[in-house]
């Protein structure tokens, strides 16, 4: 079915979780809703803010652009614009906006009828960023332990971090992180490059049909998972590597405030070893 006979279908209202028709209609091909208002009202407002912060700062280069966040000294209160007021406004447009987003994905899953995969999904992306503004700020007791909004100071601060507890490689979560962070890259390479080696035969011959793609994988590796079943791994393996990406930083600190090699002295404590 073509798409422009398909979106006559679902371009209906109704589906709206909040403001009834108030914004239930489209921009060209873009739905906009209330989430959408929303969405793009702290975008805007947060951008604006982050070029007041940079106006503020001595530097128009934008790798070098610091809206930085509270001193430690002011704990979790309000802090003064000019002192990382700012760096929390921007914070909370920036939650506003990712939320936004999310909901206004869900209320185009209710026009469509189909399953809340991709909102859920970005949920996750959100949960990561939420950890690292708000949830490990808060169990640390200042809103200075979130990171700086700056291409260079961000850089500064995660090797900071990681200096902080030694070998930060070292920490269990990371590992897993990284690990599903590597595995989702090979997944969807070697999906996307079996998909192009169906449908791109060579001159002459036909696309070839699922059937073949499973035969290759059940020649490669002995299994084939399927053609949904691959989606459904792949979109495991991106969620929890974002996931234990949020779990790896949200337990150093709060958890644990040594080296994280340290952390591994119960493995040689095993009664095997002796």
């Amino acid at each position: 079915m073509a798409m422009l006979s398909f979106e006559r279908k679902y371009r209906v209202r109704g589906g709206t979780l909040i403001g009834g028709d108030l914004f239930d209609f489209w921009v060209g091909p873009f739905y906009v809703g209330f989430f959408g208002v929303v969405s793009i009202f702290f975008t805007v407002l947060g951008t604006l803010l982050v070029i007041y912060g940079a106006a503020l700062g001595d530097t128009w280069n934008i790798w070098k652009i610091n809206i930085a966040p509270p001193d430690l000294s002011y704990g979790l209160a309000l802090a003064p614009l000019e002192a990382g007021g700012l760096w929390q406004i921007i914070t909370i447009c920036a939650v506003g906006s990712f939320v936004g987003w999310m909901m206004r994905e869900v209320e185009i899953c209710r026009k469509l009828g189909i399953g809340y995969h991709v909102p859920i999904a970005f949920g996750v992306a959100i949960f990561a960023y939420v950890t690292l503004v708000v949830f490990r700020p808060l169990l640390m007791g200042a809103w200075g332990h979130g990171f700086p909004y700056g291409i260079f100071s961000h850089l500064d601060w995660v090797s900071n971090v990681g200096y902080q507890y030694l070998h930060f490689h070292y920490n269990p979560a990371h590992m897993l992180a990284i690990t599903f962070f590597f595995t989702t890259t090979l997944a969807l390479a070697l999906h996307g490059s079996l998909i192009l080696s169906a449908i791109n035969p060579q001159k002459g011959e036909s696309v070839r049909t699922p059937e073949y793609e499973d035969t290759f994988f059940r020649d490669f590796i002995g299994y084939s998972v399927g053609t949904v079943g691959i989606h459904r791994v792949g979109l495991i393996l991106a969620l929890l590597a974002g996931f234990w990406s949020a779990v790896c930083i949200i337990i150093s600190g709060p958890f644990w405030t040594s080296s994280w090699t340290e952390w591994w002295t119960w493995w040689l404590d095993l009664p095997i070893w002796s």
